[in-house]
């Protein structure tokens, strides 16, 4: 298998398992901005199944992007458990695999208010070359605020992965891509929202919604 036969198949998958979907109300995101529209990975994390399908097509990406890495790294806390059985996963490929090899890394959600660095805001401190992931990418700042912890610990991250993104601009003018991109860090997606929305059926009063927050938001206007 290859990620160019399998992204359509990872775009189905999204779909049927409605990880985007609508609201006749507007919901209050966490970048503060209100949308009609969702990006939300939580049903699928909470399925054993399901989530390792995700982990599947995460490493097929991975192999597509030709990098190799040494761990992966879930953003606390929506990309944590999907960090872990990846990096698992990952390891296990490994047929000289030993103790000390391969770290099981994953953040905190909330820092211990005592103790070194490194126990604060980890349980296992990633090492080696690291992948970044992150389940749904709005403005990065979640994403940022990691990147900064990991700095403090000289941690080297070689990518960052979405699972979506939401391709919105942010605030200051800049892409997720580009703030990233100053950080030092490459950042890919594994599905975008904006050629997602049009793949599903949506009454005119819902494309309408969406159409709008793209004029206001997207890194470029949606076409239904």
């Amino acid at each position: 298998m290859s990620w160019e036969l399998e992204k359509n198949n990872f775009y189905n998958f999204i779909i049927k398992n409605r990880v985007i979907g609508f609201f006749d109300e507007p919901i209050t995101l966490k970048s503060g901005r209100k949308s009609y529209w969702y990006v939300n990975w939580r049903t699928v994390a909470e399925d054993v199944f399901l989530l390792n399908t995700v982990s599947d097509y995460l490493l097929l990406f991975v192999k597509h992007l030709n990098l190799i890495p040494d761990c992966f790294y879930g953003v606390p806390e929506g990309a944590t458990k999907l960090g872990i059985i990846t990096q698992y996963k990952w390891a296990f490929k490994d047929k000289k695999i030993k103790p000390g090899m391969y770290t099981l890394s994953m953040g905190r959600g909330k820092p211990k208010e005592h103790g070194d660095l490194k126990d604060k805001f980890f349980l296992g401190i990633p090492k080696g070359n690291v992948i970044l992931l992150e389940d749904t990418t709005t403005t990065g700042s979640s994403m940022l605020d990691t990147i900064n912890d990991l700095a403090k610990i000289n941690v080297k991250i070689i990518a960052a992965i979405g699972l979506t993104n939401r391709n919105e601009i942010r605030e200051d003018g800049f892409t997720v891509e580009e703030v990233l991109n100053n950080k030092g860090v490459k950042y890919y997606s594994m599905s975008d929202a904006i050629d997602i929305l049009p793949k599903l059926k949506l009454n005119p009063t819902a494309v309408t919604h969406i159409e709008n927050y793209f004029k206001k938001y997207g890194k470029k206007e949606i076409k239904f």
